[in-house]
């Protein structure tokens, strides 16, 4: 990943099918850009929740490869000046337990489990976006 923006300056970014947001990536890299304007978007209907400030965090985006189940994508708000994940949110789990439901792990429980479990609309009312 290249050096952390904030989430205002990911925002502002001119180049938004560029994929140097992503970590970790188990898809072939032709995949990303698709991926990364799918989770834009998701983004942007995200940022003006309280819980998310878009000055003191970073956005980036993670393709994970379960052992038991299909890749799938997340994304993951964290602080600009430690690095520490705030939130994971999991627009639909690929894990086979999950079945596709979406998912937001955070620190408000220390990720000891999800905050939320259910589809897209859960995630969002969680948010109050």
């Amino acid at each position: 990943m290249s050096k952390e923006q904030s989430v205002r300056q990911y925002l502002d970014s001119p180049n938004p099918d560029e994929c140097h947001n992503f970590y970790d990536w188990f898809c072939k890299d032709s995949s990303l850009a698709n991926k990364r304007i799918a989770l834009d978007k998701k983004v942007r209907r995200l940022v003006g929740s309280t819980k998310l400030n878009m000055d003191t965090m970073y956005v980036w985006f993670k393709n994970n490869c379960p052992m038991n189940g299909s890749l799938y994508d997340d994304i993951r708000f964290s602080d600009l000046a430690t690095g520490t994940v705030i939130y994971t949110v999991v627009p639909r789990s690929g894990h086979k337990v999950n079945d596709g439901r979406a998912e937001v792990w955070g620190k408000e429980n220390n990720f000891d489990g999800p905050l939320v479990v259910g589809t897209w609309k859960d995630i969002l009312k969680f948010f109050n976006v």
